[in-house]
């Protein structure tokens, strides 16, 4: 094929639902596959394929802060061990100072040569696919501490690991990693058997892009990767057209705050997005790292464009991003990090949304409910409302901006664990009202039966999610337990409580913004 310094439109349109098909179908053998609840049934897993820079250039409609972030994970693998890279090896990262998110987010990633057999050649591109670990250690089940002050405290840390060998899986290498730890992991044989699912989805990703270079040629397929990169790259500034200056400041309920400024430059069609005056990094687990910020700008940037283009590198080229180091939101390592992945990438979504003055707040929090003993090991997380704009209102219990999991089904839930989903409702009158109403959380009661450890890390529990052009706020969240001896026992935004049988859970979330006056 003829290759051309301007793309084809119709054979444009073809490789960037190729690029994405690649994605989902990895993203099909990972649920399969997978041992855990966490990634079959929860879907809490991103896969996505990069370019030999590590640039993304497309992923599968997964979770957002795993897509956005995924590429620094692979880049650092590409800077610390690019002359190393053997064909047949595998990688395993979750360094949130390397791209990661927080430790219980791994990511597996597989370079892709044309030929297993040279070794003397350099990837063409990459595949990987990142997956919420149940468990991966520290000081509490499921891995998401409340209370976490460091990164040992959260779990194991993986750093390039080399997780396949020339095709060999290095298991007797994981188990020591997994187990040799102040605080190890608590059910190793379910990370390998989900880390083998995650190795077995990038092996599709690798097949297909393989066939894909057999039909079109190397040289059209490196090519249309650009192209689709560079179409992200207009659509956002085209989109940035639209756009006005702002500027936002949100309190937490921890007592930091974001502050977010944006400066648009109509002559380059860019923006320039500035995170000084936020607070710096703080004693306790709601840092984020810098990956997390990126991400949460290049999904806000990426819902502003109206055309069907994946989320890739292209769209993160109008965007300066500056975030001062040593920050809320570029920390330094050893800061704990589980809940900034979390919690403050939400908060930074939502400011961001503010300083464009383009939608109320979300709720704001993922509401992360863990809990578990030496046996059983669960996270999810728990729907809300979303914040209402210029000319929608907002919607009732979804998942909002970073997060895009579903909760376990009951009968899945209830099988899997000693628990009973008792009730699971909307919560009327939680959404700001407005012009345009922001959306009702839900209310979702636990009730456990065997003793096990809880813990919830939350927000908007103080802070309300903020409304725009006078409309009223969502109502904060709460959460509670009702012991069995019919006492309740009110909790902060984040907790650890030791669950009793009986003991019910009760999580109430918060609702959005609502956006206008009522007329």
């Amino acid at each position: 094929m003829c290759i051309t310094h301007q793309p084809d439109p119709v054979r444009l349109e073809i490789f960037k639902n190729l690029y994405q098909f690649i994605a989902e179908q990895m993203g099909i053998v990972l649920q399969n596959t997978a041992a855990s609840v966490n990634i079959k049934e929860r879907l809490d897993f991103s896969c996505a394929i990069f370019d030999s820079s590590g640039l993304l250039v497309a992923n599968a409609p997964h979770i957002p802060v795993h897509l956005g972030s995924m590429s620094e994970s692979v880049r650092s693998l590409i800077n610390h061990q690019g002359d190393t890279i053997q064909p047949g090896n595998v990688y395993l990262s979750n360094n949130p100072y390397n791209g990661g998110t927080h430790l219980p987010d791994v990511t597996a990633i597989t370079p892709v040569f044309l030929e297993d057999n040279n070794s003397s050649s350099t990837p063409l591109f990459y595949v990987a696919a990142r997956g919420h670990q149940a468990d991966i250690g520290g000081i509490t089940p499921g891995s998401m501490p409340p209370h976490s002050t460091t990164i040992e405290e959260e779990g194991i840390l993986f750093d390039n690991f080399l997780l396949v060998k020339q095709g060999k899986f290095q298991e007797n290498q994981v188990k020591e990693l997994l187990t040799n730890h102040p605080y190890p992991a608590r059910n190793p044989q379910q990370n390998i058997a989900d880390f083998k699912a995650q190795i077995a989805a990038n092996e599709r990703g690798v097949q297909e892009l393989r066939k894909m270079v057999a039909q079109y040629g190397i040289d059209t397929v490196q090519t249309y990767m650009k192209f689709v990169q560079d179409n992200a790259e207009e659509s956002v500034r085209r989109s940035i057209n639209l756009l006005k200056n702002g500027s936002f400041s949100y309190p937490m309920d921890n007592g930091a705050k974001i502050q977010v400024t944006v400066t648009i430059d109509r002559d380059n069609r860019s923006a320039t997005i500035d995170f000084t005056g936020t607070s710096p990094q703080i004693n306790n687990n709601f840092n984020a790292p810098k990956a997390v910020t990126q991400a949460a700008v290049l999904y806000v940037f990426r819902t502003l464009v109206e055309d069907n283009i994946p989320l890739n590198a292209g769209c993160l080229k109008p965007l300066e991003i500056i975030i001062p180091l040593g920050s809320l939101l570029n920390p330094t390592y050893p800061a704990a990090v589980v809940a900034g992945n979390v919690e403050t990438s939400q908060t930074i979504v939502d400011a961001l949304y503010g300083a464009l003055g383009i939608m109320a707040g979300s709720q704001g929090t993922m509401n992360n409910l863990t809990f578990g003993n030496l046996d059983y090991q669960y996270y999810e997380t728990i729907c809300g409302g979303s914040g209402a704009g210029a000319n929608f209102d907002g919607t009732d219990a979804v998942h909002t901006h970073m997060t895009n999991s579903r909760l376990t089904d009951p009968e899945v839930l209830e099988t899997r664990y000693p628990v009973l989903v008792e009730s699971f409702s909307l919560r009327p009158h939680s959404g700001g009202k407005g012009k345009h109403s922001g959306g009702n959380g839900v209310i979702r009661r636990i009730r456990f039966l065997e003793p096990m450890t809880a813990n919830i890390i939350s927000s908007h529990r103080l802070v309300p999610p903020f409304a725009l052009n006078g409309g009223e706020p969502g109502k904060v969240g709460h959460n509670r337990i009702e012991h069995h001896d019919g006492t309740q026992e009110n909790l902060p935004s984040s907790a650890t409580v030791q669950m009793q049988p009986g003991d019910v859970f009760v999580i109430e979330t918060p609702g959005g913004g609502g956006f206008g006056r009522n007329s």
